[in-house]
Order: structure tokens, then C-alpha cells, then sequence
């Protein structure tokens, strides 16, 4: 098994999300002591922003482009090389005002291209081309939103992912975090809880 962590905190090593990320890699390498875990930290090494230029270059013809371009495209192959040599995707994600974090998005925008992580049929219904992963969705919050119409963030990447394919996607979230320290044990303890009993399976 080859499993892709995404890490998008800007909190680094204080970072909650990250922290449940690695709990799930060091149970993931206590299961698969022969599989490989790669570890994307999205804040630590951030993408460009995905602006016109960028959306430009993944829309001109090969011949057509540029040396600017052409960089443009390699990072964007590069990451959905690296998606779909995956067999597990983590991604680790705080909210931030209500969503995921920008650099998060910038990913999915680079990963998402027509033709290549998706496609439209005939009909005009979209078809996910990443398909047969497992994704484990790791959420750190510091109220209490899941399942609720404030809850914005899980529900986009539920339908983000579900649109490039990967369906069997499970989201672990630690709430409350902030809202005191008990609160804050209990959030974390249920998660990597949850994510023992997940990794178990």
C-alpha cells in the first residue's frame, strides 16, 4: 500500500490536524511496515496560487506553450502522477472561517483536470477517473459544525472528491477544540480513537 498525506495547517508542528495525521501514519506504518507513506505539507511548501496564468497554461496545447507554462503543467502532472500512484489518501485539514485552508484548494485546483482526473460522458454527466482509493478525511475544528448547514467544508470536499472519483471517503473530525481544555482531550481522544478502529479494520 502507498499512502498520500496532505498536511494543510499553517500551524506547523503545533498544528491539531497535522497532529492526528500523524497519529494515522504511525498506525498506518505499524500495519504496513512495507508500505510507503509520502507526506505533502501543503503550508510548509506551498503551491502557487491558481490564477489565470495557471489556468492558461493547463488549457494551451503542448506545442503552444511557453517555458512558464510548461513549468506550470509538469507541477500540476506531478501531483496527479503522485495522486494516482496512491492507493490511501489522507488529508488533514483544519477549518479556517468556515472552509478548508487555501492551500488545500490550490491543490485540489491543480489535481482537478478534464480528461486527465475527470471527464464529462456523452449524456454530460461527470466521470471520476481517480478511482479505487481510500480516503480518510481528518478535520480539526474549534466549535462544533459537523452535519450542520455551517458545516460548509466537509460537505466541498465530499463533493470534490466524489467528483474526481474517490468515493469511499470517511471523515474524522476532532470539534471544540477551543472551547476548553476538556473539551480539547475529548475531541482529540474520540478522533484517534476513531482512527484506530478505521486503520484496525
Amino acid at each position: 500500500m502507498k499512502t498520500l498525506v496532505l498536511l494543510s495547517s499553517i500551524l506547523g508542528e503545533a498544528s491539531l490536524s497535522s497532529g492526528l495525521a500523524r497519529h494515522a501514519i504511525a498506525k498506518i506504518q505499524a500495519r504496513e511496515p512495507q508500505g510507503a507513506v509520502i507526506v505533502r505539507d501543503l503550508a510548509a511548501e506551498p503551491l502557487p496560487y491558481f490564477d489565470a496564468a495557471a489556468a492558461g497554461a493547463l488549457f494551451t496545447p503542448a506545442q503552444a506553450r511557453t517555458p512558464a507554462q510548461q513549468q506550470i503543467v509538469e507541477l500540476s502532472d506531478g501531483l496527479v502522477r503522485e495522486l494516482f500512484e496512491a492507493d490511501r489518501l489522507v488529508i488533514a485539514v483544519p477549518i479556517y472561517n468556515f472552509g478548508i485552508p487555501a492551500q488545500l484548494k490550490s491543490y485540489l485546483d491543480f489535481i482537478a483536470r478534464a480528461g486527465v482526473t475527470f471527464r464529462y460522458n456523452a449524456d454530460g454527466t461527470p466521470q471520476g477517473l481517480v478511482t479505487g482509493k481510500q480516503v480518510i478525511v481528518l478535520v480539526s475544528r474549534g466549535g462544533q459544525a459537523l452535519g450542520t448547514p455551517v458545516d460548509t467544508a466537509t460537505p466541498y470536499l465530499r463533493t470534490m472528491l466524489g467528483f474526481l472519483g474517490m468515493d469511499d471517503v470517511t471523515v474524522i473530525a476532532a470539534e471544540g477544540v477551543k472551547m476548553g481544555q476538556e473539551s480539547l482531550d475529548r475531541a482529540l481522544g474520540q478522533a484517534r480513537g476513531r482512527i484506530e478502529t478505521l486503520l484496525a479494520a
